[in-house]
């Protein structure tokens, strides 16, 4: 049925979502792989505009007002990424715990989401329904744990700037309009 993912296909969202990020704990930058955009869609209006996976130039941090969705309070905006089909992510890191995170997000979200990975932790929470024929990505709050195998966490890309690595790395696709449910 149009819609429903099973536990496997959030998985690999969850993992082609977040498989850019592990280029970052490698000091690596390249684009994310993103499924092409559906014919007849129309580009989507951004601004700034950026090349699809490609971080877009330093701008304000989106706020929960414009994302429809909560911000953890610590956290401190990385950077947006075109998703496709008019979407973007937005990545956010913060130097609180991935048990803490996900903790915040089950209580304010009012679900219990889903521990996509074990190794390393990544949990997901869906927060609208997944349309094929318009979105590349279901709208929802991703968490990861990136002191996961000993790593240092996530390396924060302002340089000079602090914390120097994120433990804790949160990743939200925003409703296409309005917010939460």
């Amino acid at each position: 049925m149009a819609g429903v993912r099973t536990s496997a296909q959030r998985a690999f969202l969850a993992g082609l979502l977040l498989a850019g990020l592990a280029a970052g704990v490698e000091g690596q930058t390249g684009p994310v792989p993103r499924p092409s955009q559906a014919a007849g869609s129309p580009p989507a209006a951004q601004s700034p505009k950026a090349p699809a996976g490609q971080a877009a130039p330093p701008a304000a941090a989106p706020t929960e007002a414009s994302l429809g969705m909560p911000i953890y309070p610590s956290a401190q905006f990385i950077a947006s990424y075109d998703a496709g089909r008019g979407q973007r992510y937005h990545l956010f890191g913060t130097t609180a715990p991935f048990s803490e995170v996900v903790s915040y997000y089950k209580t304010l979200l009012r679900q219990k989401g889903d521990l996509v990975f074990d190794q390393p932790p990544t949990h997901m929470f869906e927060v609208g329904s997944f349309r094929e024929e318009s979105m590349s990505f279901p709208p929802g709050v991703t968490v990861k744990d990136f002191t996961w195998g000993g790593s240092g966490g996530y390396l924060n890309p302002k340089p000079g700037a602090q914390p120097e690595r994120f433990p804790t790395v949160i990743q939200i696709v925003p409703l296409a309009a309005g917010g939460i449910r």
